[in-house]
């Protein structure tokens, strides 16, 4: 399977959202991923539901929504009521994450979980065949345009070796200093997904930037 570049609107212009949704709609990218962070789980604020919901009719792509938030269970139903289709949420802020995981799939959505880049593998050993996608953060998360860190490389091969172990469907993403410098090599430690943040709105031309980490 091909990697899926999914364009992280984070980065993108918040005075121009409606011509940065059209930018990544016109392109070849499949999944339009979604940072909602609260200022507490981590030291940043960026957007909810009624933003994701505006946007909504202005795109077909895959709305994959990461939640950066304590107490996400909150919120399931009005990211599903908002629009969003894949609903990931940080095993750090999750108390009783199995219960999570079910409730985002009861509600209609695929299920995430995010993790830290302090979070060894292992901790998802127990919940790797109830989920559909796992997001590895490269970078601390909270803000974007930070740099890779290279350990996510020798974090990659162990989740892909647990997938393979335990006979799982998930998805691996990788969000967080995602640049064509490393794409591929991404791609070669078994990330499915590749979150595009700075490297696409960031660059001179986007939808440029957008076609060639897809290649």
């Amino acid at each position: 399977m091909a990697h899926i570049i999914a364009p992280s609107l984070l980065s993108a212009d918040f005075a121009r959202l409606e011509q940065a949704v059209a930018l990544v709609e016109a392109s070849p990218a499949p999944w339009l991923h979604l940072d909602v962070m609260d200022g507490m789980f981590v030291p940043n604020i960026s957007f909810g539901p009624p933003v994701i919901k505006a946007i909504r009719p202005l795109s077909k792509k895959v709305f994959d929504v990461h939640l950066m938030i304590m107490d996400p269970d909150r919120y399931i139903h009005a990211f599903r009521d908002a629009g969003a289709e894949r609903l990931s949420v940080h095993y750090e802020a999750c108390t009783h994450l199995h219960r999570t995981v079910q409730a985002i799939k009861a509600a209609g959505m695929k299920a995430g979980v995010a993790i830290n880049p302090h979070t060894p593998v292992h901790l998802l050993e127990d919940i790797v065949e109830d989920i559909d996608q796992v997001c590895m953060m490269s970078v601390n998360p909270g803000f974007g345009g930070q740099r890779f860190i290279h350990g996510t490389y020798r974090k990659l091969d162990r989740l892909r070796e647990l997938r393979e172990l335990r006979g799982a469907s998930l998805l691996i993403e990788v969000d967080g200093g995602v640049s064509l410098e490393n794409a591929a090599e991404l791609a070669d430690h078994g990330a499915d997904v590749l979150v595009a943040g700075n490297s696409v709105f960031g660059a001179a031309g986007p939808a440029a930037a957008i076609r060639a980490l897809s290649a």
